[in-house]
């Protein structure tokens, strides 16, 4: 009797390890049929343009601008639209026990909250650095003089559409050759439209991050949490570091 549930016992096991990956590996998607993965490609290119050209020209208006909003959340929709229209993405799955899969939320807002304090220590250093105190404090600059609500709202909108987009539709579109890396590539290409460094080298560092979520965990989910957890704690304490006095308060003192 002993035996036999042992033999039975191996035999789940190994068959289990055959047809299973380990935990935080994902098969390989099935290829997609030619017509659906030219379309894909002809959408996510024009996406991109598009969302490149509109980035640049959102953080050329004014601070606190009605135009300032239409454009960021023209740019959110265009990211979504595109994504959406290029075909079916991967929500987000990661593997439990007895292979039974869940929805990961915890660590992707402790991986955000993480994320942010690394950001927050550069930062420090950043300010002391002109150059990159000018990039980071023009940035800053719409949420310093922008409506709180509205300023949430863009950048919620913005984060989200962004993992549609660049960890959905275009991850799925070149994940067969170092999706990390062209993915990545590509982010660091569109936020070089805004002309600005300090954008450039937190893009690319967070590109990674994103990406290296959307390799483990097979979806997108974990790296719209996280980057939802990193923005709003951006947002939320940041700009203090880089306020500087308006022209009536330095007349006042």
């Amino acid at each position: 009797m002993t035996a036999d549930r042992t033999s039975r016992w191996r035999e789940r096991t190994t068959s289990a390890r055959q047809d299973s990956p380990l935990p935080g590996h994902f098969p390989a998607a099935h290829a997609e049929p030619a017509t659906v993965r030219a379309r894909r490609r002809r959408v996510v290119t024009a996406t991109g343009i598009g969302g490149a050209v509109l980035l640049g020209i959102s953080l050329s208006t004014k601070a606190g601008s009605p135009q300032f909003y239409l454009l960021t959340m023209g740019l959110a929709g265009t990211w979504a639209a595109g994504a959406l229209g290029s075909g079916p993405l991967p929500l987000n799955m990661t593997r439990g026990r007895e292979d039974a899969r869940r929805h990961p939320v915890v660590m992707p807002v402790l991986t955000g909250a993480a994320a942010f304090g690394l950001f927050y220590g550069a930062a420090q250093l950043a300010r002391h650095i002109p150059p990159l105190n000018r990039a980071i404090g023009s940035v800053l600059r719409y949420a310093d003089d922008g409506s709180t609500p509205l300023v949430l709202l863009t950048a919620c909108a913005n984060a989200a559409a962004e993992e549609l987009f660049f960890r959905g539709a275009l991850w799925s579109l070149v994940q067969d050759s170092h999706p990390l890396a062209k993915t990545t590539l590509a982010y660091a290409a569109t936020t070089a439209a805004t002309r600005n460094p300090a954008l450039v080298l937190a893009g690319t560092a967070t590109s990674v991050l994103f990406g290296l979520q959307r390799r483990t965990s097979g979806g997108i989910l974990a790296p719209a949490l996280t980057h939802l957890t990193w923005s709003l704690l951006m947002l939320r304490y940041l700009p203090p570091l880089f306020q500087t006095p308006r022209p009536a308060e330095i007349t006042r003192d």
